[in-house]
């Protein structure tokens, strides 16, 4: 699923192509993909609308049109969202075209999971998930010394916590086991057991690991492509996740594989005590 780095990368792309486009048509061959209102209802309302911002929350693209509408997007494990300024044959899995004055906005999906959610500004809270966010670990509303009292409370595993998106917006999978190895934490303790020292160090990688997976573009380990097609460069600067059986970079114990939270989970048995 694409995470945080991801999801920023995407928004960003499109900022610089999609803002001030009008929307001329809408092509909807998957009528499930719109969760609200019904598909009649949201071509009828996007044709003609202007996009006016594009932004992210958590793992959400929030797009804003005229007439105070805004179009939420989750891509959920394999939606991929691209502009393309010229006419081009749909991909396999296109499910929803969106017709620009200066191009076309195609989501593909394989798995069929991703959603839109097409509704007034004032009604954000409504769409399932986003009104139960935390807070955004790369704003400065993410403070070190509320995450250290977080976790000094906290009698669940560090890694269910960093996952939990009512804690922490945008973490996923690889990023929280990332993190977790740049500050030597195994996965399984419990939050209230990490000491103020590693929860300091925990704060810093969760931030700087974000960081570093947007200066790269993403990961790009299965489906995930930016919104004009490419790859991302980050799954090369990964020294854990999807590293079962090869040598820590940083002490040369064999990563180990194991299932945390109910996730496939990479960390150093020697480094992560």
């Amino acid at each position: 699923m694409p995470e945080l780095p991801e999801v920023e990368t995407v928004v960003r792309n499109l900022r610089t192509k999609i803002i001030g486009a009008r929307i001329e048509e809408v092509e909807l061959n998957m009528a499930k993909v719109v969760s609200t209102p019904d598909p009649e209802t949201f071509a009828r309302l996007v044709r003609s609308c202007e996009i006016r911002g594009i932004n992210r929350r958590g793992k959400y693209i929030l797009v804003s049109f005229s007439d105070d509408l805004v179009l939420v997007v989750h891509l959920r494990m394999t939606g991929q969202f691209v502009f393309s300024a010229t006419a081009q044959p749909n991909p396999k899995h296109t499910h929803l075209v969106l017709h620009l004055s200066n191009g076309y906005l195609r989501f593909t999906d394989m798995r069929q999971f991703g959603r839109f959610w097409l509704v007034p500004a004032s009604e954000l809270n409504t769409v399932s998930g986003l009104k139960d966010l935390g807070v955004e670990p790369l704003t400065t509303a993410f403070k070190m010394n509320d995450f250290c009292d977080l976790l000094g409370r906290r009698r669940q595993k560090i890694k269910a916590l960093l996952l939990d998106q009512r804690t922490i917006a945008g973490m996923g999978n690889i990023y929280t086991d990332e993190a977790l190895f740049r500050s030597k934490i195994h996965p399984e303790r419990l939050a209230v057991e990490v000491s103020v020292k590693e929860a300091r160090a925990l704060y810093r990688a969760v931030r700087e690991v974000l960081n570093d997976g947007i200066a790269f573009g993403g990961t790009s380990v299965r489906d995930y492509v930016d919104a004009e097609g490419n790859e991302g460069r980050f799954q090369d600067m990964l020294r854990v996740y999807g590293k079962k059986g090869q040598s820590c970079p940083r002490c040369g114990e064999t990563i180990r594989r194991i299932k945390a939270a109910g996730r496939g989970t990479y960390f150093c048995p020697r480094c992560q005590k």
